[in-house]
């Protein structure tokens, strides 16, 4: 798609993961001015501990964008620069920091944000995993207006989007992004037009979804089976949910439900059956299925696979 030579409204881009981007991309190939892209610092990862740049970050400097990594935001030279941007908008998508109200008052129309919920539902850092976690049938995108809130500011726009029964994060998060974008596109045309109105937030149906703990990646199963087919969901593909799986640290992945009672006399944990159609292991109420599995520092492989080189016996409780 060509670039429009008309510039519409002249933008500061905050983000910085792969779900940042789609919208990111669309900005480029839209009218807008992005005058500057603001992202987190580079991080170490891998064993060599390399400093790695954000994805927002490699889209915008391969279209040749200023790229600006403050440590925080409220720094006041940052703010010094944005005030000398002098943007209409701040546009932000999943950024990883709390926005200061002195940036805020900054844009002279407005700050805008690209929410991976349907507000006032999973305010927070972790929207689409906790949709996951609690087996949502729907998720969706609000665009809003930032205000000194947690996600508490006016809405713009939404749309909605079904979750799949066995989707995960790794399948889940692409498509939200990709509506993310388009719901920004949307908002910012409607805004040109002067047909983008605000609409508060209701009180009821409030929900929240903090940043993911550690010690939630490992399962409990005396769970719910509803809730552990979730849980797995949502850490995959990374960081893997696991539990303990004959002394090793053992990682789930594409659990599947199997509709029958838990047996009697079997305690959450148990594996039930184990062969190369899957893993059975019986939960708080009811039997979960688990189609792959990964050992520490293996590959992820089909429960069939991984049953060749490890044996795993009908009766073992997992940790």
């Amino acid at each position: 798609m060509q670039k429009s030579r008309r510039t519409r409204f002249r933008v500061v881009f905050m983000g910085t993961p792969e779900f940042a981007v789609p919208s990111l991309k669309g900005l480029i190939q839209g009218p807008d001015e992005i005058a500057a892209v603001v992202s987190q610092p580079d991080r170490p990862r891998g064993r060599g501990r390399k400093l790695v740049p954000t994805p927002v970050k490699e889209v915008a400097l391969d279209a040749g964008l200023r790229v600006m990594q403050p440590r925080r935001v409220r720094e006041p030279e940052f703010l010094d620069e944005i005030r000398a941007i002098s943007p209409d908008l701040i546009l932000v998508a999943a950024f990883g920091q709390i926005l200061p109200q002195e940036l805020l008052d900054i844009p002279g129309i407005m700050p805008m944000n690209v929410h991976g919920s349907l507000l006032p539902a999973y305010r927070g850092a972790a929207p689409i995993q906790w949709a996951l976690i609690n087996g949502d049938e729907k998720t969706g995108i609000t665009i809003m207006r930032i205000d000194a809130g947690m996600d508490t500011g006016p809405m713009l726009l939404k749309r909605e989007l079904a979750i799949g029964e066995d989707e995960t994060f790794g399948t889940l998060m692409p498509r939200m992004a990709k509506l993310g974008a388009e719901a920004l596109m949307d908002a910012l045309d409607l805004l040109e037009k002067g047909k983008l109105k605000e609409q508060p937030q209701p009180e009821e149906g409030v929900t929240y979804a903090p940043p993911i703990k550690k010690e939630q990646l490992h399962i409990d199963w005396s769970q719910p089976t509803r809730m552990i087919h979730g849980t797995i969901r949502a850490f995959d593909p990374r960081p893997g949910a696991w539990t303990m799986m004959n002394e090793e640290r053992t990682r789930l992945f594409s659990p599947f439900f199997v509709r029958i009672p838990r047996p009697e006399g079997a305690v959450p944990g148990q594996v039930l059956e184990a062969d190369k159609r899957g893993m059975l292991v019986a939960a708080g109420d009811g039997v979960l299925g688990i189609a792959e599995l990964q050992r520490p520092g293996k590959k992820r492989l089909a429960v069939g696979q991984f049953l060749m080189g490890r044996k795993v016996v009908p009766g073992t409780v997992l940790e």
